[in-house]
């Protein structure tokens, strides 16, 4: 399926629409490949009604497109889900200086993630991202400085490691760099211990200690998972600590900036996201790494 054609007249007539937040918000869009008006309205808008008509507009002009996924009986209707739509693409292009018959666009393809089986698994990363931009928003010494998503997470280190996001968070004088796995609750424990493996290899091979946060969704889930990862030989290598959404983790629902985490050498207290570079001081960064640990096949040749 093609893309339609942008003449620059049309490319000049639908920049002059989008505000400086659309052109943020559709390139946030693209990297992330979908994210519903619910987490949109945290990232960017003051209220919800606010996000509706400016999502509304920015659908009609084929900035942006939409779905709806089906939702079990019962369950409700689903949000409305948004992916970069044509016209969105041809903007971007232009700003990163690329035609866009090589942009890499297709339709087909950015609206597959709705039939997708890591739908729910993307959305629930992504909720992470959503959450702590809407919380730096109301906190103005909070910032989420980066959040690379799984896709640009792959191409770096995906021989090695596949983080759902690498991410850098502050919040007053105290910054962390980490590593993100979103457990949805559908792969046995062990499995989910064993992506420790490719972290610890990583960790060894560029000398940069970067934890990796498990957010778990289920009280007994996160305990059970705990038990496992401190018995796991990378635990002696890698930082970890898991967290949850649970009302018991933390008495003020920050979301994942809050009291929610807990390292898997400590029974406690609970501790913000930001205070984790405190319990563990003297950690690296990975921000603008884009070395590969073991070259590709692509690579050898």
């Amino acid at each position: 399926m093609s893309t339609p054609r942008y003449t620059p007249a049309l490319l000049a007539q639908l920049a002059a629409r989008l505000t400086t937040r659309d052109r943020q918000l559709i390139r946030m869009v693209k990297d992330q490949r979908v994210l519903t008006a619910p987490q949109i309205a945290q990232i960017a808008f003051d209220t919800d009604d606010a996000a509706r008509k400016r999502l509304l507009a920015l659908h009609h002009i084929g900035a942006l497109e939409r779905f709806r996924p089906n939702l079990p009986p019962g369950m409700g209707t689903a949000p409305y889900h948004y992916v970069l739509g044509p016209a969105g693409a041809a903007v971007l292009a232009s700003e990163d200086g690329v035609d866009i018959t090589t942009y890499g666009y297709r339709r087909d393809r950015t609206l597959a993630i709705a039939y997708s089986q890591r739908l729910h698994h993307t959305v629930g990363t992504n909720n992470i991202a959503a959450a702590l931009h809407g919380f730096a928003r109301r906190h103005p010494t909070a910032q989420l400085h980066t959040w690379w998503p799984e896709d640009r997470c792959t191409s770096l280190w995906g021989d090695t490691a596949r983080p759902d996001a690498y991410a850098r968070w502050q919040e007053d004088d105290h910054t962390l760099d980490f590593f993100l796995e979103y457990d949805t609750g559908s792969e046995p424990l062990d499995r989910v211990v064993r992506k420790l493996d490719g972290y610890a290899i990583l960790t060894e091979a560029t000398q940069v200690v970067t934890p990796v946060l498990f957010w778990i969704q289920g009280e007994r889930r996160e305990a059970n998972l705990r038990k496992k990862l401190t018995h796991h030989p990378a635990h002696i290598f890698v930082p970890i600590a898991t967290g949850t959404p649970s009302p018991i983790a933390g008495p003020i629902n920050d979301g994942p900036a809050g009291e929610k985490w807990l390292p898997t050498d400590t029974q406690g207290p609970r501790l913000r996201l930001a205070e984790l570079a405190l319990y563990w001081p003297g950690l690296g960064s990975r921000e603008g790494s884009t070395q590969r640990v073991i070259p590709s096949t692509e690579d050898e040749e």
